[in-house]
């Protein structure tokens, strides 16, 4: 289930994200018994362990070793946790990245780092991307993305759209990864053993299902043919996870040439007129 961000109270969160100095306290207590900081590093800590699904104040609390009220003299409530969360953890990706060699070794490196990023903290995930929590960390994430694109030579309103798309192509990708090992780990039962299981089963039900589904059927045999030829050379047949893995890599490469095409068509009419 899909987690919301901006739930919370406005000015409270947005003051918090930003560490506003006018912040002020939201009930009475000690003063630097806790910070903010320490108070959303134990948070990630527990999405990290248990996801969204165990994060609660109480949770938080214990791990600092304090009460779930404790935590309400810094951070007003769960809601304004969640943006702050998601907002520091953005912080571990890069900002800058090096144009030396074009736009697209550097769209590759931001992309296979966010894509790494979503599969270390997998609840990031489950938190909406409908409406961003707009803190400094999360919006570094997209400034550094933005300056590679600008070098590209795209025009503002391709360059909007083309970052909406990398973003939710690589939240798509990580997350098959992450459903992937969620499924793994509640069932008990290998990839591998779900899909033998299954496609016993689908051949009782729908004896003809190569008949009402021929291209799936093809693609299936062709795909299978070179899987195996891979499976000579590296000795391990691919799992969901790795085929998930591959859909990223060659989904990065066509998502990559296709802005290249409209760069280069771009370039072709300005050029024409100014010819």
């Amino acid at each position: 289930m899909s987690v919301g961000t901006g739930h919370g109270d406005a000015a409270r969160s947005m003051a918090l994200l930003w560490r506003a100095p006018e912040v002020p306290r939201s009930a009475p207590g000690p003063r630097q018994a806790l910070t903010v900081d320490e108070i959303v590093a134990a948070a990630i800590e527990v999405a990290d362990e248990a996801g969204m699904a165990g994060l609660s104040m109480r949770a938080v609390g214990a791990r600092l070793g304090r009460t779930a009220m404790a935590l309400y003299t810094y951070v007003p409530s769960k809601a304004e946790l969640v943006d702050l969360m998601y907002d520091r953890a953005h912080g571990e990706l890069p900002t800058h990245y090096d144009l030396a060699e074009g736009w697209r070794p550097a769209v590759t490196s931001w992309a296979r780092d966010l894509w790494a990023f979503y599969i270390r903290h997998p609840w990031t995930l489950t938190v909406s991307y409908a409406r961003p929590v707009l803190g400094p960390d999360e919006q570094a994430v997209l400034e550094a993305l933005v300056r590679i694109l600008f070098e590209a030579g795209l025009s503002a309103r391709v360059l909007r759209r083309v970052v909406g798309a990398l973003f939710h192509f690589v939240r798509g990708a990580a997350a098959a990864v992450a459903d992937s090992r969620r499924a793994a780990a509640a069932t008990g039962m290998s990839d591998e053993q779900w899909w033998s299981t299954r496609s016993a089963l689908l051949q009782q039900v729908a004896p003809d299902f190569a008949e009402r589904f021929p291209m799936l059927v093809r693609l299936g045999v062709e795909a299978a043919a070179e899987e195996r030829d891979a499976f000579l050379e590296g000795g391990r047949a691919p799992d969901l996870e790795d085929e998930a893995t591959e859909n990223f890599a060659v989904g990065l490469d066509v998502l990559l040439d296709g802005i290249e095409r409209n760069r280069s068509a771009q370039v072709a009419v300005a050029s024409g007129r100014t010819a």
